[in-house]
């Protein structure tokens, strides 16, 4: 197992929120990364990669989904 800190904390949307990814936990290659965030109510989740997305960002002109 890996975990990884995020530094600085990366903008994505997890389960359609809006949130900060601060951590990556890898349990290896049969498992989904594991994306520890939180939303911008406070709370904290962890969530499996099918369920992350890139956030929008003005920069590269991506809209989210």
């Amino acid at each position: 197992m890996t975990v990884t800190q995020l530094d600085p904390p990366i903008p994505l949307l997890a389960k359609g929120h809006h949130a900060l990814a601060h951590a990556l936990i890898d349990y290896g290659p049969e498992y989904d990364l594991l994306w520890v965030c939180f939303l911008a109510n406070g709370e904290c989740w962890t969530v499996p990669n099918p369920e992350v997305r890139a956030d929008d960002n003005w920069t590269f002109k991506r809209k989210s989904p």
